[in-house]
């Protein structure tokens, strides 16, 4: 028959099993946290290399690079669209419109005397003026349909197909750690359950 355990043996048995409880359950805190992989390091060596394989697969799909070359053939269009047919017409009203004060009939009042002028010109002054027009409109065309290059850059099917693709391999890929961190035995509160063990038989010894 075991002797029961002093008041000073359970005292000291007390604040361990409350220290591994707490640790058990401390939530999680920014010091805590496992710190994420940066873009370069080699912890991102297998996404990177999955998803060059997949972009390699997809390539070879008939009806992906028939999307592919409707896509750029679509963004080409309205890129152009925007650059050579909005924007010059917004700016040769706009300007007007602003500088007669926002007032329609003002601007068309300003605007007949030079159509007037430009339709009783002799040929090499319409010619010229036809050419100072058509190098303006151009040239706002070129500056916006650079500017929208750089604005709205042009994402691939390709590209899309291998962002969908990659979500589920990270979910498949968390899950694979979740389990593997699942099954390594506990190890932290071992050495203590052998010290609580420890004390327990000296307790019944004494």
């Amino acid at each position: 028959m075991t002797a029961p355990l002093s008041p000073v043996q359970t005292a000291q048995e007390r604040p361990e099993t409350r220290a591994t409880s707490t640790a058990n359950t401390a939530p999680e805190t920014p010091d805590n946290v496992p710190p994420r992989p940066e873009p370069g390091s080699a912890e991102l060596a297998p996404y990177w290399f999955a998803r060059k394989r997949y972009l390699k697969e997809v390539r070879r799909v008939p009806e992906l690079r028939q999307r592919y070359w409707s896509a750029i053939l679509l963004y080409l269009l309205r890129r152009v669209l925007w650059s050579f047919g909005f924007f010059p017409i917004l700016i040769a009203v706009w300007f007007p419109l602003v500088m007669a004060s926002f007032n329609p009939v003002v601007m068309v009042n300003d605007i007949l005397p030079d159509l007037q002028a430009f339709v009783a010109a002799n040929p090499e002054v319409q010619a010229n003026t036809l050419q100072t027009l058509g190098i303006a409109w151009l040239s706002i065309g070129f500056f916006f349909l650079i500017f929208d290059f750089v604005l709205t850059p042009f994402r691939s099917p390709y590209e899309y197909e291998a962002d969908v693709y990659m979500r589920a391999w990270e979910q498949r890929h968390m899950e694979k750690q979740a389990q593997a961190a699942a099954a390594e035995p506990n190890t932290v509160n071992a050495p203590e359950h052998a010290l609580t063990t420890t004390d327990k038989h000296l307790a019944t010894r004494e």
